[in-house]
């Protein structure tokens, strides 16, 4: 792991830290709301998430001594540094959003034929982007 883009991924690696640092960022601060913002992602894997964020220092947890307990997540001075680089991501998609569309449908949903074939075989497709 000498290369700096091997570093970013090993820390950046997972389908749900980017949206969640940037959402801490936006200041949804705990799981629950971090979990309303991303429906799709489990609470199980959230947590997961967070807690490599937060052994990889982009993230610091904190829990107040309360019942029923609350926990708070807020960006480190060094996950603060990504955050124009996520910005910088999210405006290249809206850029190419379009295409991005297209390609990723291209990968999700069959082709005419077999789309035909999956109607007659009454299997369900799936057509709708994800979020």
């Amino acid at each position: 792991m000498n290369c700096g883009l091997d570093l970013v991924g090993e820390v950046l690696y997972g389908k749900w830290k980017i949206r969640i640092m940037w959402f801490i960022h936006e200041g949804n601060l705990r799981p629950s709301e971090l979990q309303r913002k991303i429906p799709d992602v489990t609470r199980r894997v959230l947590n997961v998430q967070l807690k490599e964020l937060e052994d990889h220092e982009l993230v610091t947890k904190k829990i107040f001594p309360v019942m029923p307990p609350k926990v708070e997540y807020n960006l480190t001075e060094f996950g603060k540094t990504l955050i124009p680089l996520i910005n910088s991501i999210g405006l290249w998609g809206e850029e190419h959003k379009e295409r991005l569309r297209r390609v990723i449908l291209k990968h999700i949903v069959p082709s005419s034929g077999e789309l035909e074939d999956s109607y007659a075989e009454g299997a369900p497709v799936r057509a709708a982007l994800p979020r």
